[in-house]
């Protein structure tokens, strides 16, 4: 079966890796991303697929500086399936009309379509969580189901919900796709969609009024855009003290030797480093020593 691949991040890269280990699939192109910069100086890094590719040498074209709307060379690679796994761009109406596209979706569909669904899904704190398989249609991810997968909330940061689901969709995906032709692709229920957005970093700020919102958005945060206070200090290692008592926002509750406890209008947090920005992280009993603040302060990021 020959597969033009798009994808740009790890959860892509996962994927693209197990199916060039089965040698009933043949990888014969790879769409992705542009280089782009990362970083404090700003060098260009390549996309984890791209990156997986040339680390294994591999002689699979890669297009990234491609405009999607000449087709040209999808017809020419004339491939049996298209695969779409976060990409980041639109597929065009003609290569969806006239190619066996199929995608796979981070989410249990018809919840969480968008750009950010493993976010979305820890945001929310749903009892379950799952990857969606379907052929791709001309609204955003509303085709017909394939198959979906999914597992009880496991509680894990979004770097590690990542792996996890896409070490799911790498075996489902192939079982799909040796078992196209006997499956009947069925409509979703689109009076259930929800959608969730391109996390801006902004999102990331913080005020201490919800302890379980906040240990929420530490878990779907934790790699990008993190959480910081008004000021952008950073709060890293956070944990859940309790969830009912009632605090000042900000208040310094009590001072461990490796940890902090920070009241919240409801609950409180365990926080274990703390950042400002430009410095370095540093633990949170002596980033408080430094700051001369004392069980009783409160800690309110202005």
């Amino acid at each position: 079966m020959n597969i033009l691949f798009f994808g740009t991040p790890l959860f892509a890269k996962n994927i693209l890796e197990n199916l060039l280990n089965d040698k009933y699939f043949n990888i014969i192109g790879l769409v992705t991303q542009i280089d782009k910069p990362f970083g404090r100086k700003k060098e260009l890094k390549a996309p984890q697929t791209k990156e997986f590719l040339e680390s294994i040498k591999s002689d699979i074209p890669i297009f990234q500086h491609i405009n999607l709307n000449d087709t040209k060379f999808v017809y020419d690679l004339n491939p049996d399936i298209i695969l779409v796994v976060a990409y980041g761009n639109l597929i065009p109406k003609d290569i969806i009309d006239n190619f066996n596209c199929i995608n796979i979706h981070a989410s249990i569909l018809p919840k969480s379509r968008g750009a950010s669904p493993i976010q979305d899904m820890i945001l929310r704190n749903d009892r379950f969580f799952g990857i969606s398989i379907m052929k791709m249609s001309h609204k955003l991810d509303d085709g017909d189901i394939l198959g979906i997968r999914y597992i009880e909330n496991p509680r894990l940061d979004i770097d590690e919900a990542t792996s996890l689901l896409s070490i799911i969709s790498s075996a489902f995906i192939i079982k799909i796709l040796k078992e196209i032709d006997y499956i009947t692709p069925l409509p979703q229920f689109h009076v259930d969609s929800s959608y969730c957005k391109k996390i801006k970093k902004t999102d990331g700020e913080i005020d201490f009024i919800n302890a379980f919102e906040i240990y929420l958005k530490y878990l779907a945060y934790k790699s990008w855009p993190n959480i910081f206070l008004k000021n952008g200090t950073k709060l890293f290692s956070i944990d859940i003290n309790e969830l009912d008592s009632t605090n000042k926002k900000g208040e310094i509750l009590k001072i461990n030797k490796d940890s902090i406890i920070i009241g919240c209008l409801k609950g409180s947090l365990i926080v274990k480093e703390l950042q400002d920005t430009g410095k370095n992280k540093v633990n949170a009993s002596v980033y408080l020593l430094g700051k001369r603040l004392k069980a009783g302060d409160v800690l309110n990021g202005n």
